[in-house]
């Protein structure tokens, strides 16, 4: 039985669909009834993710509009399930024809067959990025209910290859959005842009990492000792396609600093001088500004020829085909910020209904 496409506990998402499939889609779960829910919203944040919005990412032509298929009524949640549908419109399925025998080289290939003893060849089937489609459009659902308390996000780019952007703020949207890389910097975007140029055209890919602040979080969201805030963050991210590592504040520097240094010290009404606990101390939401950075691997499907071998063991040559992005991370950005709406709105809903 396949299982792992649920996620959350009271705010739920599961997703349904394959890359060529006809349609991707999802039924989510524990929204509040009689919230008038923006569409154009939700639309808009599926136009960040969706493919070809820009000369530096796949050229896969997907509109990506979202239909839904219950759980509204003119435009009011009524409180029962929310299902909704992408269909996929411009599938090039003979793209993969090459790979219908053959294993790419870090991609899920080999660990789908072994798995379940058939994989769909066809963009990855399952294990496409498309899928994620799917998240975006419950994140977008979240945001507007964490938007009702005031919980805000910026999420960006800050790193592609060895350029990385040095000022780690809370950027307005209209930053981000002003370039394809959706880095908030224009001289750092720019010079990100013309690395992931030159490494399309060298026929190669790069990977790069997404920064994450989440302010205004309540106080109390968390739930020890399996369930910590940072843990659920963590399982999200690590969800996402390409994902090879999390940090929350200080991170890895941390363990070379000494506590003193570490220690995040209080102010007389609650909050702290410095961040480095990334807003979640004991598992647990602290008030301060929620941050964590995501690392992004280099896409998988590169089009220089490579080593690799086919389901008999056989060694072969392959050289990729289709339509890739050379760098992942301008598209994960409202991916990342739409798992980290659906942890923050689940943990929300949680401590909701354990205090009175």
């Amino acid at each position: 039985m396949a299982a792992g496409s649920t996620f959350g506990t009271i705010f739920k998402l599961t997703t349904f669909g394959e890359s060529h499939g006809s349609a991707i889609g999802g039924i989510i779960d524990g929204v509040p009834s009689n919230f008038n829910l923006d569409l154009d919203k939700i639309q808009s944040e599926l136009d960040r993710r969706k493919p070809g919005q820009s000369s530096i990412v796949t050229q896969r032509k997907e509109s990506d509009t979202v239909q839904f298929l219950s759980g509204l009524l003119n435009g009011k949640t009524t409180g029962t399930p929310i299902g909704f549908l992408i269909p996929n419109e411009d599938q090039h399925s003979n793209d993969y024809d090459h790979l219908t025998d053959v294993y790419r080289p870090s991609h899920a290939d080999y660990s789908y067959d072994q798995k379940y003893g058939i994989r769909d060849h066809r963009g990855g089937g399952r294990s496409s990025a498309r899928e994620t489609a799917c998240r975006v459009v419950a994140g977008a659902i979240a945001k507007q209910l964490l938007d009702t308390i005031g919980v805000e996000f910026s999420t960006y780019v800050d790193q592609v290859g060895h350029i990385r952007l040095q000022d780690s703020s809370f950027f307005l949207l209209e930053a981000i959005e002003a370039n394809p890389v959706r880095c908030p910097d224009k001289d750092t975007a720019e010079r990100m842009e013309h690395l992931i140029r030159d490494i399309r055209k060298d026929g190669d890919t790069i990977g790069g990492c997404i920064r994450c602040m989440i302010v205004n979080v309540p106080v109390g969201l968390g739930e020890p000792v399996f369930d910590k805030l940072h843990a659920e963050l963590g399982k999200a991210m690590f969800s996402i396609n390409a994902v090879k590592g999390v940090e929350f504040g200080s991170g890895f520097a941390s363990s070379e600093m000494r506590g003193s240094d570490h220690n995040d010290l209080f102010n007389s009404d609650g909050s702290t001088i410095s961040n480095n606990s990334g807003g979640i101390q004991g598992g647990i939401s602290n008030g301060m500004p929620i941050e964590f950075r995501v690392a992004f691997k280099p896409v998988a499907t590169i089009v220089k020829s490579q080593e690799s071998i086919n389901s008999k063991g056989e060694k072969t040559e392959l050289k990729g085909k289709g339509r890739h992005d050379p760098c992942v991370v301008p598209r994960a950005v409202p991916i990342v910020e739409a798992m980290a709406a659906m942890v923050i709105l689940d943990f929300y809903l949680r401590q909701k209904s354990t205090v009175w």
